[in-house]
């Protein structure tokens, strides 16, 4: 059982950044795989980022160069920092974790990230 809480959500104008924050517990964090999608209105669910137990990471080419996905085992935390956002960011972004070795997926309530042109 892992519990994730996202903050950092908010709205900005196109050009700036955001750093979102997702606190997981009830599990150890350090085996946990990490990733961040998002869902904007009327599409599907995207992968955003992924981060591995190992700290390795891949994104979607849609954010390449612009978002950076980091995690401090320390805190249980995951960063995603969004630089030179877009109005096409805008969506409800969702923290996501799945336990090494297993299948076991749980994923954050959301938070709102919406960009103005």
């Amino acid at each position: 059982q892992v519990q994730l809480v996202e903050s950092g959500g908010g709205l900005v104008q196109a050009g700036g950044s955001l750093r979102l924050s997702c606190a997981a517990s009830g599990s150890i964090f350090s085996i946990n795989h990490m990733g961040w999608y998002r869902q904007a209105p009327g599409k599907q669910r995207e992968l955003v980022a992924v981060i591995t137990s190992a700290g390795s990471t891949s994104y979607a080419e849609s954010v390449k160069g612009r978002f950076t996905i980091s995690r401090d085992n320390t805190k249980n935390t995951v960063y995603l920092q969004m630089n030179s956002l877009k109005p096409e960011d805008t969506a409800v972004y969702y923290c996501h974790s799945r336990i090494r070795y297993t299948e076991n997926e749980y994923w954050g309530q959301g938070t709102q990230v919406t960009v103005s042109s």
